[in-house]
């Protein structure tokens, strides 16, 4: 579950992750020039959408845990709004709480329903899905605000097969991609015709992470796109392999755009997209900030869009 490195790798990045930020802050700074004009999506204006990214911390048995962490990310999802919430270290539950959460966001200004899906991990050690301490289904979620009430989504998961066989959590991936009708049909900024996917990988073994992002973005999800029209597709997860590493780049596809919390939490977007945004949201009840980005189909960001993000090409 949550792993003592996140902090330990905090605390060691931190000085490595500031120059990284001012080199690529410097590199933007240099490339000012005249901003360079936007596309538009298919109704004639951009396509974005917001993705919150956060690890809870909420199984009741690793060190992180609180309690509280599922009431502050709904607080944070109603204040914020976003289309898409990928989460990891939840239970079952939790899950359906930021589904409320999100039908609430906005008020009624926001069109569409909410969906969810949930991927449990695995337990080693009973041959059974692994479970949080008050005995709920523990593993990773999406939440995803669908834009069009036609049409619906499929849900696509599993665990890893590869896994650190030291520890007895085996890691698990999830996608919810929509249907071919969804696809075809989806119009307007929200995600519908858009495919998202949420994973966490190990900690205990940065081989195995590797191995199990290799399977990810280069077996799991070229299966999920090619069954949903090859639809734009967006990652949001816990990576546990940090910003930047060499490990990191051999797994993420070219072309594809990443963007980071600075260190192990990371959004991968398919070439359709742009980081339009990308924002840091300190949490207090979990060892994980919030990560919102903002994403931009069929669009070129003008140079007053730049908020400093981390983002690179894959």
């Amino acid at each position: 579950m949550a792993g003592w490195s996140y902090r330990t790798l905090r605390r060691r990045t931190a000085v490595a992750g500031a120059l990284a930020a001012c080199v690529v802050l410097l590199t933007a700074s240099c490339a000012v020039g005249p901003p360079r004009p936007r596309s538009a999506g298919p109704t004639g204006r951009d396509v974005s959408m917001r993705l919150l990214q956060m690890n809870l911390c909420d199984s009741g048995i690793a060190r992180c845990y609180t309690g509280r962490s599922v009431t502050e990310a709904t607080a944070l999802i109603r204040a914020e709004a976003p289309d898409v919430v990928t989460v990891n270290e939840v239970c079952r539950d939790d899950v359906t709480a930021i589904e409320r959460a999100m039908a609430d966001a906005g008020g009624g200004s926001r069109a569409g329903t909410v969906v969810s899906a949930f991927q449990s991990a695995w337990d080693r050690r009973t041959g059974a899905p692994l479970r949080c301490r008050d005995g709920q289904l523990y593993g990773i979620g999406l939440v995803v605000r669908h834009g069009d009430s036609s049409g619906g989504y499929d849900t696509t998961g599993g665990v890893y097969p590869v896994q650190d066989t030291r520890v007895p959590e085996e890691r698990a991936w999830l996608c919810l991609s929509p249907s071919s009708t969804t696809a075809a049909t989806a119009t307007g900024a929200s995600a519908a015709g858009v495919a998202v996917c949420t994973t966490h990988l190990t900690n205990s073994s940065p081989t195995v992470a590797r191995a199990q992002c290799g399977y990810l973005l280069g077996t799991a999800i070229p299966a999920v796109r090619a069954r949903s029209r090859s639809v734009p597709l967006v990652l949001g997860g816990d990576f546990n392999l940090t910003s930047g590493g060499a490990g990191l780049r051999s797994c993420v596809p070219a072309g594809d755009q990443r963007v980071d919390d600075g260190i192990v939490q990371h959004v991968v977007a398919t070439p359709e997209f742009v980081v339009g945004g990308r924002r840091t949201i300190r949490m207090h009840t979990t060892d994980h900030p919030g990560l919102l980005v903002t994403l931009i189909l069929g669009a070129l960001p003008s140079a007053g869009d730049d908020d400093g993000s981390l983002a690179e090409t894959g």
